[in-house]
């Protein structure tokens, strides 16, 4: 029961006022049980009231302040470090939240973690922080986006959530057009453009792990690799073995123009040995490249 009281106080001082119900269905317990945990708040000091009605619910004094001593000198530490490593965001009310918190605490910020999301061109950066603010401010965008060999075509979006996947980012979010869920990858948005239009849209707390329909199929390819590069195949494969002619790699990959790209990273050093289509495509882009340079 301490655990949902102290999670009760901290629904109550992210939301500002929420109803019994509400607290019932997230916590899992019946209505008579919040009831219950509120006479138990309010006997224990906490200012914590209801108010009946329409648009009533339950809700804290507002200038009730929550003693840092509710956190043990772990959970402050972890606080920190957690805030710390939303802080690579750029956001500047962040940045200060975390320095209110350390004074408070009266701890060392960490430091822990740096992370630059831009390329050197700092395009992506833009991008990239443009969406955060419509994600957070909950408006609409407009941008030209083009697929894989496709044109690119106007896009209207609920943004939702940026994702971090296998090296690149997405705009994960809801499209006018298409009337469904899309992933969008910021390299290939163009011409972006936040609306003044908001939206309301629930924004679900898993989208790669619990939706099969960002899941791209996948195809085992064998690969054949230079012992030269064993370090960097160690970095990128748990699993291989050595023979005379090299180190073996059988790996599941979704054949995409990322995979490809991926593969012609290794230069001379790779050798594609299975499935032969593969192969075959692999061969055609390397006449490509090598017709380009034919005089």
């Amino acid at each position: 029961m301490e655990q949902r009281l102290f999670e009760i106080v901290y629904e109550l001082i992210a939301k500002g006022q929420v109803t019994a119900p509400e607290l019932a269905e997230k916590f899992e317990v019946s209505l008579r049980t919040i009831y219950r945990d509120i006479d138990h708040l309010s006997s224990a000091g906490i200012p914590v009231y209801t108010q009946q009605g329409q648009g009533g619910g339950i809700f804290l004094d507002k200038n009730f302040v929550l003693e840092k001593t509710l956190l043990s000198n772990e959970e402050q530490q972890q606080l920190l470090a957690a805030l710390e490593g939303v802080t690579v965001l750029g956001n500047v009310d962040q940045q200060s939240l975390v320095t209110k918190l350390a004074g408070l605490f009266k701890k060392e910020q960490l430091n822990w973690l740096e992370i630059d999301f831009s390329d050197w061109s700092k395009r992506s950066q833009q991008t990239f922080e443009t969406l955060q603010m419509a994600i957070i401010n909950r408006q609409r965008v407009n941008f030209l986006y083009a697929g894989i060999d496709k044109p690119a075509a106007e896009r209207l979006v609920e943004p939702l959530k940026l994702i971090f996947k296998h090296h690149d980012w997405y705009l994960y979010g809801f499209c006018m057009q298409s009337q469904g869920e899309r992933l969008f990858k910021l390299l290939r948005i163009k011409n972006l453009q936040t609306l003044a239009e908001h939206f309301d849209r629930k924004t679900p707390a898993k989208v790669l792990q619990d939706n099969t329909n960002f899941q791209l199929p996948k195809r085992v390819v064998t690969l054949q690799f230079d012992k030269k590069l064993r370090q960097r195949v160690t970095e990128n494969f748990e699993k291989f073995t050595e023979n005379a002619e090299g180190l073996l790699v059988e790996e599941a990959f979704p054949i995409t123009e990322d995979f490809y790209r991926f593969i012609l990273s290794f230069g001379d050093s790779v050798k594609v040995l299975a499935p032969d289509d593969i192969c075959k495509k692999l061969q055609q882009r390397i006449a490509a490249m090598q017709n380009l340079y034919q005089t």
